[in-house]
């Protein structure tokens, strides 16, 4: 810039205004003029009587880079994810904290009778497939026990104790 003031002097406010403004149209002085980009299109061009209208060519201008708005939906997709997971987590304990004794009776009331039943059932098949064997001994029954016991101690603070047993 080549702005010099007057040494020592402040510059008046109609001075200040003028330099102002002469700094601006130098400095500011566009090269180019300026060139207004449209905000919408509107194709005027006639569409087809019947059939598919042709494909239109659409350029590109995205603001955010493909691999950041992949990272993004890929982040929603896990929140939502996450979400459904947690309200089935909380629909579960919901339903443990409401907990009452003739609730987990009715729960567990048909798995009882499945065991009950599969208990009688495999109770039935044992008995069916052992075996009906009678023993009939005839005559008298002896049973003669004869115990030999010699105990032999030595010592007297450090003892050894044997003990033979015969039958």
């Amino acid at each position: 810039m080549d702005f010099h003031p007057t040494a020592g002097r402040p510059l008046s406010d109609s001075e200040a205004a003028a330099e102002a403004k002469r700094i601006i149209e130098t400095e500011f002085r566009p090269e180019q003029p300026v060139r207004h980009f449209p905000t919408s299109f509107r194709d005027d061009s006639p569409v087809p009587a019947y059939g598919d209208t042709p494909p239109v060519h659409q350029d590109d201008h995205r603001i955010v880079p493909a691999w950041a708005a992949g990272i993004a939906v890929a982040s929603i997709g896990v929140g939502a994810g996450v979400t459904g997971i947690g309200c089935g987590a909380w629909l579960v304990l919901q339903g443990l904290a409401s907990v009452t004794l003739t609730g987990v009776l009715m729960v567990t009331l048909p798995f009882a009778g499945l065991a009950m039943a599969a208990t009688a059932i495999g109770g039935a098949i044992n008995r069916a497939r052992s075996a009906v064997t009678k023993n009939i001994y005839q005559g008298p029954v002896t049973h003669k026990t004869e115990i030999h016991n010699n105990s032999t101690t030595r010592g007297m603070f450090f003892a050894r104790t044997r003990n033979d047993i015969h039958n």
